[in-house]
This record gives structure tokens, C-alpha cells and sequence, in this order.
């Protein structure tokens, strides 16, 4: 591994192991996915990340990290990040829940986040999530080489100002957490808001990683930590979505890592 201004460069090779991973990861929010029905608890929710995680031979990158509890982050509705998953938190028919997903595999890691509807959800928080995947995949195409790291906060804000406009609502950017660079580490050097003028930061080289993470809401922008010291819920209790890749640069361009197999 080498350092590019303090940012993590790898190998060819280190890359596909981080795709290795990416893909523990990308089949963990499958089987979420899948599962996350009204009457089915968050908390089991996590135990079926665990299963699928541990079963390819990975770790849960979350879970004991920094205290957290829990394998995955399961945040319902006003909920932003880092919800912690419950047993005794049941789904309901037309909630918005957002998962985040890490694994680690031969050392290297794998991040991802997808918002789930359960059941019928409301115009709106389709929308909502909508947009925020939307984002997402504009961050991404910025993802190459030669760019400079605030095109990717450009272009996420873009495309969120753009649904914006098309769906006649005043979606709130979180600017208090954002994206980072991932991959013998989880989070890394450099943070990647998501907003922002172009043009700016370190330039983007070959062999770096990053994890592109928008957080849309339906209201403010504002945040709170709630006092379990993890979950961040809106001011305004307006609901949030929160969509996710690990994405690596390489000649050919930005390769998502997290992206499930064809």
C-alpha cells in the first residue's frame, strides 16, 4: 500500500480483495432486504446480517467498533445514522428504513447502505429514497481519476437539488456526516462531504476508495444525537434515507465494490 496526500492507494490486487468483501456486504443487504417485513424486528434483522457475514468467513466491521453494539445500523424513519438494532423494535407497514452494512474479509473492507421500504411507503418517502439513491450514483460517475474530491460533493448535491426541483420537495442534505475513504480501515482519509462547490480538495488518483453515502430528508437538515450516543435522528422528526457504495478508481473508472453480482 502506498499514501496519495494520506490517502490509502492499493493494488490492483487489494482492490479485488475489497471486492471480496464488497460483495459479503452486497448479499448481507440482500438477505436484510428480503426479511425486512411489518412484524419483523430490527434486531433480527441483525442477526441475519451476522449469519450471512460470518458464514462467507468475514467479520462485522460494526459491531464492537468503537463500542457499537450491533452488525448492522438499522435507522427507522426520523432516524438518520447509526440506528441501533432492537429485538423489542418491531416494522411496520409503511416505514422507511435505512441499513448500513460492513464486513471485513482477509483484512480488507466492504461498506454499503440501502433504504428499505417496508411494505407500502408513502409517495413521498419513495421519493425520498429515490433521490437519495439518485445522488448516490452521481457522486459515483465523479469517482475517477483526475477529478478532485469535491466533484463528488458537487455532483451529490446536484442531483439532490435536481429531485428537488422535479419533485416539488425541499429535500434536506445532511452536512454533518458524509462519506469517507475505506479499505485496510473502514473509515479513512479523506471525508467526502456531500455538498459542495467543485474543483476543490486532493486530486482523485488510481487505487483509491471511497465511500460515497448521501443522507437525504423530508424537512431539516438539522441533526441530533439521541443519548445512546449512536443514533442521530432530524430536529424536525421529518423522515431520512440513507443510500451507500464503496467504490474503487481504477484506469477504466469508478468500480463499485458493494454492487451485487449480475
Amino acid at each position: 500500500m502506498r499514501r496519495g496526500k494520506g490517502i490509502e492507494l492499493k493494488s490492483t490486487g487489494e482492490i479485488q480483495a475489497m471486492r471480496a468483501a464488497g460483495l459479503v456486504v452486497a448479499r448481507a443487504l440482500a438477505a436484510v432486504t428480503a426479511k425486512a417485513q411489518p412484524g419483523v424486528s430490527t434486531g433480527e434483522l441483525d442477526a441475519v446480517a451476522e449469519q450471512v457475514i460470518r458464514d462467507a468467513g468475514a467479520v462485522p466491521s460494526f459491531k464492537g467498533y468503537q463500542g457499537f453494539p450491533a452488525s448492522i445500523c438499522a435507522s427507522l424513519n426520523e432516524r438518520v445514522v447509526h440506528g441501533i438494532p432492537s429485538r423489542h423494535e418491531v416494522l411496520a407497514e409503511g416505514d422507511l428504513l435505512s441499513v448500513d452494512c460492513g464486513a471485513i474479509l482477509d483484512g480488507w473492507h466492504g461498506d454499503s447502505a440501502v433504504t428499505i421500504g417496508v411494505g407500502p411507503i408513502s409517495e413521498r418517502d419513495q421519493k425520498l429514497s429515490d433521490a437519495t439513491r439518485e445522488s448516490m450514483w452521481a457522486g459515483i460517475e465523479q469517482v475517477r481519476a483526475g477529478n478532485r474530491l469535491s466533484d463528488i460533493s458537487h455532483a451529490v448535491e446536484s442531483s439532490a437539488r435536481a429531485s428537488a426541483a422535479a419533485d416539488g420537495i425541499d429535500y434536506g442534505i445532511i452536512e454533518e456526516y458524509g462519506g469517507h475513504g475505506i479499505g485496510s480501515e473502514m473509515h479513512m482519509a479523506p471525508f467526502l462531504p456531500n455538498l459542495g462547490k467543485p474543483g476543490r480538495g486532493p486530486k482523485l488518483k488510481v487505487g483509491m476508495a471511497i465511500a460515497v453515502e448521501p443522507m437525504l430528508t423530508l424537512g431539516s437538515a438539522d441533526t441530533v444525537e439521541l443519548d445512546d450516543e449512536w443514533t442521530v435522528v432530524t430536529t424536525d422528526g421529518s423522515r431520512a434515507s440513507h443510500w451507500e457504495h464503496t467504490v474503487a478508481i481504477t484506469e477504466d473508472g469508478p468500480w463499485v465494490l458493494t454492487q451485487p453480482e449480475d
